[in-house]
């Protein structure tokens, strides 16, 4: 007879509760229809609320079953309580959960919705977690079920592949020691499915896999929240995106040096909000290829990314959405590093703010690509404010130039141009002579014409002197920034970022390079 019992207890996989201290303890509150062992199976003993149980000695152990074929939690529809675990001292948990379902541990399906919600929640006494062999998961099945366990330092593997609503929501929510996560297998998802799901796992240094491709409504939604050990993000493979995926996902992950690729080319209402929000170990964002925005689909990506000075776009508009609030870049690169490269398409207008181009940063368009091994043109200067005057007689639209070694290209104008270099500065050539053109030298001199108008910059102040009337700016590409009338005769234009500008006066145009 008690040789069949043990079978039968061999048999099974029972979730057990192993003492790791003397004298560690357990109850139940809000009890479903619970029964415990303490001799391997051979009595077990109804576990009621009020109960406790105690575990006298290190490694004694507690079988657990039930049979609860409508899930162990509300029972009662009209209670807002949940069945939930208490312990004292140090237990690990071992067996299958699904024994409080099937008595025996067997069945992979969960069968109602919150079946074990908060389960173990704030039992700061669990050492280990309990398997979790379900495949087949319910809304909210799992949610907030580890909240709390301070001192679970690896959780279960979860081998389901389609996720439900709410599913892991919070699972493991403020375990802070909880260093080893498994990957989740899951390519189909579902609304906040892992929301939270490892929201302050200080400790978490390693985070799982995440295949899917295909995202829902805020499935990853603060996913890593406050994970400030983590130091490299998983690959986020998905091309089709939804809206708040991504919200906050990394939030205050302070450690994180690494970020993503983020292949999806259109995107969907807040999909990356806050994604990076207060990365400060970030120094390069991932390269943005959407060329499709949505509202506040970038708000806030970068905000106190105190070390990030790279960031390079593919979308040519800011854009808002009826107002401010709804902007889809909107405080993006509040407090990231006070210099650095914005890397975007040549037709993006030049914004300079907190919603758009980090103020200070020097701006490169994508169109204007390096050449391998050049051997362009090169004229340097011999001593400071010498000036390189270029009369285009023939149209020759096929040639630019530029001053900062092929940084950054500039088309050459119909007529003459000015350009003004300091001692050992180089201006480079390059382009397809279409009609004869002539070139003038350096002249050493800052006069260009009979007229003398002389520019100089300090401090990102362009002044220019000798000019009459107006004196307009523009961008590299020939956008309008602003101008300037001085009846005094010395004009002061002021520029939010470093790069090569375009003076223009009633009669001349100077490129001035702002350093």
């Amino acid at each position: 007879m008690f040789l069949c019992v043990a079978c039968m207890a061999s048999a099974t996989n029972y979730l057990t509760f192993t003492a790791e201290e003397d004298n560690s303890t357990f109850g139940i509150q809000k009890a479903p229809d619970l029964w415990y062992s303490l001799d391997d199976g051979a009595t077990w003993n109804a576990l009621v609320e009020g109960d406790t149980v105690i575990l006298k000695k290190k490694g004694d152990k507690a079988l657990l079953k039930g049979v609860n074929s409508d899930g162990i939690q509300r029972l009662d529809s009209k209670s807002s309580s949940y069945t939930n675990f208490l312990m004292t001292g140090k237990i690990a948990a071992s067996g299958s959960i699904m024994s409080l379902i099937d008595g025996e541990g067997e069945t992979t399906v969960i069968p109602s919705d919150e079946c074990f919600s908060m389960l173990f929640f704030n039992c700061t006494s669990l050492t280990q977690a309990p398997e979790l062999p379900a495949t087949t998961l319910t809304d909210y099945c799992y949610e907030r079920m580890f909240s709390g366990c301070t001192n679970l330092t690896k959780a279960p593997e979860l081998p389901a592949t389609t996720l439900e609503v709410y599913c892991y929501s919070h699972m493991f929510a403020d375990c802070k020691s909880l260093k080893q996560v498994p990957d989740l297998h899951a390519t189909t998802l579902a609304e906040e499915c892992c929301y939270s799901m490892f929201w302050n796992c200080s400790s978490l240094e390693q985070a799982p896999e995440l295949p899917a491709t295909i995202m829902a409504e805020s499935c990853y939604d603060r996913m890593f929240w406050g994970c400030a050990s983590l130091t490299k993000a998983p690959k986020l493979p998905a091309t089709v995106v939804a809206s708040r995926c991504y919200y906050e996902m990394f939030f205050s992950c302070t450690s994180l040096t690494q970020a993503p690729e983020l292949p999806a080319k259109v995107l969907a209402p807040s999909c990356y909000y806050g994604m990076f929000n207060n990365c400060e170990g970030l120094t390069k964002a991932p390269e943005l290829n959407a060329t499709t925005l949505a509202i506040q689909c970038y708000s806030r990506m970068f905000e106190d990314c105190e070390n990030l000075s790279e960031i390079k776009v593919s979308f040519d508009e800011w854009g808002r959405y009826k107002d401010t609030d709804n902007d889809k870049t909107w405080f993006w690169n509040i407090n990231v590093s006070p210099t650095g490269l914005f890397v975007c398409p040549a037709n993006l207008p030049l914004k300079f703010g907190e919603d758009n181009i980090p103020v200070g940063w020097n701006v490169k368009y994508l169109e204007m690509e390096d050449v391998e091994d050049p051997n362009y043109l090169t004229i340097t200067a011999k001593e400071d404010d010498s000036v390189l005057g270029v009369v285009n007689v023939g149209n020759a639209s096929a040639i630019s130039y530029s001053l900062d070694e092929g940084e950054i290209w500039i088309p050459l104008d119909k007529d003459e141009s000015i350009i003004q270099v300091k001692k050992g500065e180089g201006i480079l050539l390059k382009g397809v002579v279409t009609s004869s053109s002539q070139l003038g030298e350096l002249a050493g001199t800052t006069s260009v014409s009979s007229e003398e108008t002389n520019v100089w910059t300090e401090d990102g102040v362009i002044y220019v002197s000798g000019a009459k009337g107006e004196v307009s700016l523009y961008d590299f590409s020939g956008r309008y920034v602003s101008t300037s009338v001085s009846a005094a005769g010395i004009h002061t234009l002021t520029v939010s970022a470093q790069g090569v500008y375009i003076v223009k006066t009633n009669n001349k145009t100077i490129s001035v390079l702002v350093r």
